[in-house]
C-alpha cells in the first residue's frame, strides 16, 4: 500500500551509534505505527538478547531507542507490506540512493540492514550476511538475517551478536 507521507517516521539524527534499516514497514507495523510490531517478529527480543538494549522494549516504545544511541529507518518510506507486495520501484536503485543520502547526512557509526533482501538492495546482489567491506562514508555496514516471522527458517542470531560486539566497542 502506498501513501504520500512516511509510513513510519525516520528515527535518524547525527551522533547515533547504530541505525537499523528494513525494506519497508509491514502491515502490522503500519497499522500500529510502530517499527517491527508483528507479535512474532524477533527484532525487539533479539535487541535485548544480544545486549543492545538494557531491557525488552515494546514496539510502541521505538522512540526510546535514541536514548541508547539507536535509530530506525526503512528503504521504502511511503509504502508498506511484504517485499513481494511492494511496487517494483519501492526498493529500486533510486530508493537505495535516497537511503544512502539519509545515512550520509546522519552519519551513524554503523548501519544494520535487517534482512538479506534489504542488504542486497543497498549493497548489491552478491552481498551476504555479516559486516561488509564497503562503507558509506565512515559508516560501517552490517547485513543481518531478517527477524520477520516469514524468514524464520533462515534465522541466525550469530550476525546480530557480531553487530552487538561491534557496537559495544564504539
Amino acid at each position: 500500500m502506498t501513501r504520500s507521507k512516511h509510513i513510519l517516521p525516520d528515527r535518524l539524527k547525527p551522533g547515533l551509534k547504530l541505525v537499523f534499516c528494513g525494506t519497508a514497514a509491514g502491515r502490522v507495523s503500519a497499522l500500529q505505527q510502530a517499527y517491527y510490531a508483528h507479535g512474532q517478529n524477533k527484532f525487539w527480543t533479539t535487541l535485548y538478547a544480544v545486549g543492545l538494549t538494557p531491557r525488552l522494549f515494546a514496539p510502541g516504545e521505538y522512540e526510546m531507542l535514541w536514548e541508547h544511541g539507536i535509530g530506525l529507518t526503512d528503504i521504502a518510506k511511503h509504502v508498506y507490506g511484504m517485499d513481494h507486495q511492494l511496487p517494483r520501484d519501492a526498493l529500486g536503485v533510486a530508493a537505495a540512493q535516497v537511503l544512502r543520502s539519509r545515512i550520509a547526512k546522519a552519519q551513524p557509526s554503523i548501519l544494520a540492514l535487517t534482512s538479506l533482501n534489504a542488504g542486497r538492495k543497498v549493497m548489491g546482489l552478491r552481498a551476504v550476511a555479516g559486516e561488509q567491506e564497503e562503507r558509506l562514508g565512515e559508516t560501517r555496514i552490517f547485513i543481518l538475517p531478517s527477524p520477520s516471522p516469514l524468514a524464520a527458517n533462515h534465522w541466525d542470531i550469530g550476525p546480530w551478536q557480531a553487530l552487538a560486539r561491534a557496537v559495544k566497542k564504539l
